[in-house]
């Protein structure tokens, strides 16, 4: 459970960094993804946006093993 919650999170880290970019394909702005303005700054949180890139990298390494 720990490893889950672990391999979530640094998802979380490496999509937000990587978020600029792929907003211009249309991640990030789904449904279940945050943002919020805290002391004029803009944080998102793309809960979303994570889960869908994760089936997809599952679903590619499945094909791949």
């Amino acid at each position: 459970m720990i490893r889950w919650v672990l391999v979530i999170f640094i998802g979380l880290i490496i999509f937000a960094n990587l978020l600029p970019w792929l907003q211009k394909l249309g991640l990030g702005k789904l449904p279940g993804d945050f943002r919020f303005r805290l002391f004029g700054r803009i944080f998102t949180i793309p809960f979303a946006s994570t889960i869908v890139l994760s089936l997809a990298i599952l679903l590619i390494a499945k094909f791949l093993k």
